[in-house]
């Protein structure tokens, strides 16, 4: 994306066209009216990176065209957060007539929350040394201004940060305000306001019940934490590492005890749950105490593979999040044997772009 396909004045055209899309691939499965979350028209990006070019005494940020790879300037980014386009001149502004900050600077990368936190990733093509780390400490106290700010220097094999390498975003879900911590390189979702909407359409689809959720590709906890309220205990499954310590810090932070996350990709666990291999970490967590009936997976772009296909339909209810229709499609094309769509939602988590994130649940059918 670059900031001159941010319109505001044709957003709502973009959404229709993406609505019209998304409609006529979820038709065959489901009749019922496709649940549409916008996003604001602009500034909802909550994070970004920038190369940054050296011409002279002049430094600026640029963004390749994906198409041409041409070199567009950008002084500043529509579609990233307010905070966003307050740091990004001022990180600029205080680098450029500071040689040590300045030097052989190659990118910089920007996470912000709707807290006002913001995580600042300086990244270089020379050592780092603590000439260079005095310098950062006192652009961090110049940006304090603007938030609480994070700021970490990286080159090759090396990485340091001034405090800490992650920030912490507060979302208000469905009445109750939830702490997610976000850290450097990690997954978060892009769009916090539609990511909200996700997450309470999914809250929605459920309710109170004394059973289980099962959730595979967990991430930092984004669905399992606000959902745990609607279930007796919730077991998640995540293959990152640094993924699966902040989700299991969130639920700290949040106060939440009925979570258990464990470290397994949704292949491995798929072949526990077969009886196909062992784990020692599916042991420890007591998987055969989990009453589960309901499982939500939020799966990469190409979606579910064959076995895991095979697990989810054993399950009365799925709720099926994906960044990839197609591959969602093809899904369902597989899981209608079982089970029935009863309700679907297209989430604009990337306007401008031909992106679409979407949401169905299905039922195990009755006859």
């Amino acid at each position: 994306m670059t900031h001159l396909a941010v319109q505001p004045e044709l957003y709502q055209e973009q959404l229709d066209d993406k609505e019209a899309r998304l409609d006529a691939m979820l038709a065959p499965f489901c009749q019922e009216p496709l649940a549409v979350f916008a996003s604001p028209a602009k500034h909802y990006r909550m994070r970004a990176e920038f190369r940054v070019w050296h011409e002279g005494d002049d430094l600026f940020y640029i963004m390749f065209d994906p198409a041409t790879r041409e070199k567009i300037r950008m002084d500043d980014f529509p579609a990233g957060s307010k905070l966003i386009n307050q740091l990004m001149p001022a990180v600029l502004d205080y680098v450029r007539s500071r040689p040590v900050l300045r030097q052989k600077l190659f990118q910089v990368e920007f996470l912000t929350t709707t807290s006002h936190q913001a995580l600042i990733s300086l990244i270089y093509h020379r050592p780092l040394d603590d000439e260079w780390q005095t310098a950062a400490e006192q652009l961090r106290e110049t940006l304090s201004q603007f938030g609480e700010i994070q700021l970490i220097g990286r080159s090759r094999k090396q990485k340091i940060s001034l405090e800490q390498d992650w920030v912490t975003e507060t979302l208000p879900i469905a009445g109750r305000d939830y702490k997610f911590q976000q850290i450097e390189n990690s997954f978060t979702q892009p769009n916090a306001a539609v990511n909200i909407h996700m997450v309470e359409w999914a809250l929605s689809a459920t309710t109170a019940t004394d059973h289980d959720l099962l959730e595979l590709y967990c991430g930092n906890g984004n669905f399992s934490l606000p959902l745990a309220r609607n279930f007796n205990r919730v077991l998640a499954t995540e293959i990152s590492k640094t993924s699966v310590a902040s989700a299991r810090f969130n639920c700290q932070m949040n106060g939440i005890d009925n979570v258990t996350v464990v470290r397994m990709s949704a292949e491995d666990f798929s072949a526990v749950m077969q009886g196909e291999k062992e784990s020692r970490r599916a042991a420890e967590a007591e998987l055969e105490s989990f009453n589960c009936q309901t499982v939500l997976v939020d799966p990469p772009r190409a979606g579910l593979d064959d076995d895991t296909l095979e697990l989810v339909r054993q399950y009365s209810r799925i709720i099926y999040i994906s960044c990839n229709p197609e591959t969602l499609v093809a899904n369902l094309e597989k899981l209608a044997t079982t089970h029935r769509v009863t309700k679907r939602a297209l989430f604009d988590q990337f306007p401008y772009t031909h992106h679409m994130e979407a949401g169905v649940v299905l039922e195990r059918r009755t006859a």
